[in-house]
């Protein structure tokens, strides 16, 4: 074998390599995969908070509308009750000053006893109250997704649980993007 001939074999082997390269590499382009292998399904659970209004009747005590506000009865009875009393007492001058300061401290003493009696006269009525609770409850927002495509693990996020694959377009897997509520 002489020089041209091995060098022609030389020239023509390299030459055969980078065409079966270049083929398999330009079979591979136009060959893409069309769906790419799930490997494991994780469901991704969040805490939801949902306010609601509870509410509930209670007993609730108010004090009774006041009819004689300047507890003039209870002055006035008072009064003459504390009057009548000074009269029996002492003769003369000092059975008319009796009189009047007997008339006097009943008035004061029976304006105070009504004021105790308003204050304690209470009416006890039901009244509806409402507050706001938070109910917590779990909910599935989406599927973490693992998978293999040309070899290579990857992982992504699905509305919906995947069956044994997941779609492929230009090389990459193609999935819904996630709603995921927004949280307060």
């Amino acid at each position: 074998m002489d020089k041209s001939m091995a060098k022609g074999l030389a020239v023509g082997s390299i030459a055969a390599v980078v065409l079966g390269a270049g083929a398999v590499t330009g079979y591979r382009t136009i060959v893409k995969p069309s769906t790419a292998d799930v490997l494991a399904v994780k469901e991704v659970v969040e805490t939801v908070v949902t306010p609601q209004e509870q509410c509930e009747k209670v007993a609730v005590s108010h004090q009774a509308p006041v009819q004689d506000g300047k507890r003039i009865a209870g002055s006035l009875i008072g009064g003459l009750a504390g009057g009548l009393l000074g009269n029996q007492v002492g003769g003369g001058n000092g059975k008319t000053l009796a009189t009047v300061a007997g008339a006097v401290a009943g008035g004061y003493a029976g304006n105070q006893v009504q004021k105790g009696m308003q204050q304690r006269d209470v009416v006890v009525t039901s009244e509806r109250r409402c507050r706001t609770v938070n109910q917590k409850s779990k909910a599935v927002v989406g599927y973490d997704v693992t998978y293999r495509l040309s070899g290579k693990e990857g992982v992504v996020r699905t509305n919906s649980r995947p069956g044994n694959t997941l779609p492929v377009k230009d090389g990459h897997v193609v999935v819904t993007a996630s709603k995921v509520p927004a949280t307060g």
